[in-house]
C-alpha cells in the first residue's frame, strides 16, 4: 500500500505555549539531559576503564543499559530543549519518522537488556556455583545481540506500519515528539486496525516482558529465604535496584500502550518520565545503592587527576 501523505511536515504544540513558562523549561531539562548524559555516560566509562567490572556480567549489562538510556534522551530531550526557543515548533516528515523509528529501536533493545539482567540475577542467586560457567561471555555477547536485532524488528514494525498512514489534513501534533497515537490521531483514514496493531506490537511486548520479570523476581525472592541474612541482605539490595529500574521503565510504558484506545489526556506527561527523567534516575539507582560502582568512580577520577596534573 502507497502512503498517500500529503503533509511535508508536522507542527508540535511541545508543553506549553506560553513563554515564561517555556524558558522555566528550558533551563529545567537542559539541566535535566546534561546530567542524564552525564550520569549514564560516567557509569559506561567506568565500567570500560575497569577489567574486574566488565568481566562481570552485571555491569556488562548496566554499561550497555546506560548507554541506550544516554541514546533515548538524545533522540528526545535535544528537540525539545531547542523547540522552548520558537513560536512554531516544526518537524519534517522525514525527520519525525525518524525519531519514531530511534526512540522504538532504543526502548526496544532495553527492554530485551532488563529482561537479561533479570535472568542474570536469577542465574547468580539461584544458581552461584555455575554462575559463571552459565553466564559466560558467549551468552552475555549472544544477549546483547539479541537486544540489538529485537529493538531493530520492533521498530521496524513500527515504522512500516505508520508509513502507511495517510495524513492529508491538519498536522498539528499536541505533543513534544513523534510518536504512534499522537500521529495516529491525524491519520485521514480509520485507525482501529492500527490501535490494534501498535497493542499487539508495543503493548503486548511490555505486557509480557513484564509479567516473565515480575514472576522471575518473585522466583528469586522465594528462594532468597534458604540464604543466610548477609547473603539474603546483598541479593536484596541488588535486586532492589533492578526492580525499581523495571518499575520506572514498564509502568510508563504499560500505561502509554497497553490499552486499545488512543484516547490519553495526560500522554505528555507519562512520556516525560518514561523517556526523559527515568534515564536520569537509572544511574542514580545503580550507583547510590552499589558500593563496586562508587569505589570505581573514584578511582577512576582519582586516576584522571592525576594525570592530568602531570
Amino acid at each position: 500500500m502507497q502512503n498517500q501523505s500529503v503533509v511535508s511536515e508536522f507542527i508540535l504544540l511541545g508543553l506549553s505555549q506560553n513563554p515564561n513558562v517555556e524558558k522555566i523549561l528550558f533551563a529545567i531539562f537542559l539541566l535535566v539531559y546534561l546530567a542524564t548524559i552525564g550520569g549514564n555516560m560516567t557509569i559506561v566509562v567506568t565500567i570500560l576503564c575497569s577489567p574486574a567490572l566488565l568481566g562481570c556480567p552485571m555491569y556488562y549489562f548496566l554499561s550497555f543499559l546506560s548507554f541506550l538510556d544516554a541514546c533515548i534522551s538524545s533522540v528526545v530531550t535535544p528537540k525539545m530543549i531547542v523547540d522552548f526557543f520558537y513560536e512554531k515548533k516544526t518537524i519534517s516528515f522525514e525527520c519525525c519518522m525518524t525519531q519514531l523509528f530511534a526512540v522504538h529501536f532504543f526502548t526496544g533493545a532495553e527492554v530485551i537488556v532488563l529482561a537479561a539482567m533479570a535472568y542474570d540475577r536469577y542465574v547468580a542467586i539461584c544458581k552461584p556455583l555455575h554462575y559463571f560457567y552459565i553466564m559466560n561471555r558467549r551468552l552475555c555477547g549472544t544477549l546483547v545481540g539479541v537486544a540489538w536485532i529485537g529493538g531493530l524488528l520492533h521498530s521496524t514494525l513500527q515504522i512500516l506500519f505508520t508509513l502507511q498512514l495517510p495524513f492529508c489534513g491538519p498536522n498539528f501534533i499536541d505533543h513534544f515528539l513523534c510518536d504512534l497515537f499522537p500521529l495516529l490521531k491525524l491519520a485521514c483514514t480509520d485507525t482501529h486496525i492500527f490501535v490494534i496493531l501498535v497493542f499487539a506490537n508495543s503493548g503486548s511486548i511490555c505486557i509480557i516482558i513484564f509479567s516473565l520479570l515480575l514472576v522471575s523476581y518473585g522466583v528469586i525472592l522465594f528462594s532468597l529465604t534458604a540464604q543466610s541474612s548477609s547473603g539474603r541482605h546483598k541479593a536484596l539490595s541488588t535486586c532492589g535496584s533492578h526492580i525499581t529500574v523495571v518499575v520506572l521503565f514498564f509502568v510508563p510504558c504499560l500505561l502509554i500502550y497497553a490499552r486499545p484506545t488512543s484516547a490519553f489526556s495526560f500522554e505528555k506527561n507519562v512520556f516525560i518520565f518514561a523517556d526523559v527523567l527515568t534515564p536520569l534516575l537509572n544511574p542514580m539507582v545503580y550507583t547510590f545503592r552499589n558500593k563496586e560502582m562508587k569505589n570505581s568512580i573514584k578511582k577512576i577520577w582519582k586516576r584522571f587527576i592525576v594525570d592530568s596534573d602531570q
